[in-house]
């Protein structure tokens, strides 16, 4: 199935929920999903005869600025032999996103991941908590407007 033929069956499936995409020229076609329809559209990706997405490969946290975060999801199917990148966005000051940890197991940590170092939070999700950074750390380091702290529990901070 081509990356067209994906993008048709899920405007067709999911309308309004499909928000932007760029399949053509691109090695990584993209569709742009609405935040609430996310785990709808990778169970449909997932569970659907004629896509069988059976693998997500990445899942990244972005900071566009301007008040935007997003996650970017690699998907892939082992059995039809084809792939797409769905991408979601949300506002830095409610970044809620539903989890796909459910659907694809290892989501886990990559959602982690993208909690610790951007602040997304991914509802519904078993065991959202720090990964890379301590469990009392402030911020979010990979947001563009990080600012790293001096001292850290009365440490300097070697930057």
């Amino acid at each position: 199935m081509t990356a067209q033929e994906i993008l048709e069956s899920l405007k067709a499936r999911f309308g309004d929920a499909v928000l932007d995409a760029k399949v053509d020229g691109l090695p990584d076609p993209w569709v742009k999903i609405a935040p609430a329809k996310l785990r709808e559209v990778c169970l449909y990706l997932r569970d659907d005869p004629g896509m069988l997405f059976d693998v997500l490969m990445c899942l990244s946290g972005m900071d566009y600025r301007g008040g935007k975060l997003g996650v970017v999801y690699h998907c892939d199917s082992t059995v039809k032999h084809h792939r797409i990148v769905l991408k979601t966005e949300v506002i830095d000051a409610d970044p809620h996103v539903s989890s796909v940890e459910s659907v694809w197991k290892t989501a886990n940590w990559h959602e982690r991941e993208a909690f610790d170092m951007y602040g997304v939070v991914f509802d519904g999700h078993p065991d959202l908590r720090r990964i890379l950074m301590p469990d009392d750390w402030q911020g979010f380091p990979l947001r563009k407007d990080y600012q790293v702290p001096e001292f850290y529990n009365g440490m300097k901070v070697p930057y």
